[in-house]
């Protein structure tokens, strides 16, 4: 997996691309989320529209991220999600737990 990551206007924006499914991946994006807290971004949106299969570790690791982000009074937002990973945070209930935008531009907005 791939991870691209811009500030927009104090936002942290993280663009993945390829699979999200276990070590080294999941580590990486804490490892980049935890990289932004400390450049005191706290206000992240995670792109997904690049992320091709995602298992429940992958899922595991959004997790982690929100817990990190959120011990830290900070929030994620997920943009751009994809139909198969959109159905899983639908079945398991994540859609209530996790802030889920069409468009990066509109999580942006929702920031904002």
């Amino acid at each position: 997996m791939r991870i691209k990551d811009r500030i927009v206007d104090g936002i942290g924006i993280l663009s993945l691309n390829g699979k999200l499914m276990g070590y080294p991946e999941t580590d990486d994006l804490h490892a980049e989320i935890k990289s932004l807290l400390g450049q005191n971004v706290k206000k992240i949106i995670i792109d997904l529209n690049g992320i091709t299969w995602m298992n429940s570790l992958g899922i595991g690791a959004l997790m982690r991220c929100l817990t990190t982000v959120r011990n830290a009074d900070g929030d994620i937002a997920l943009a751009r999600m994809g139909e198969k990973t959109r159905n899983v945070f639908v079945i398991t209930q994540l859609v209530s737990v996790f802030k889920i935008h069409e468009s990066v531009e509109e999580a942006l907005e929702q920031f904002k």
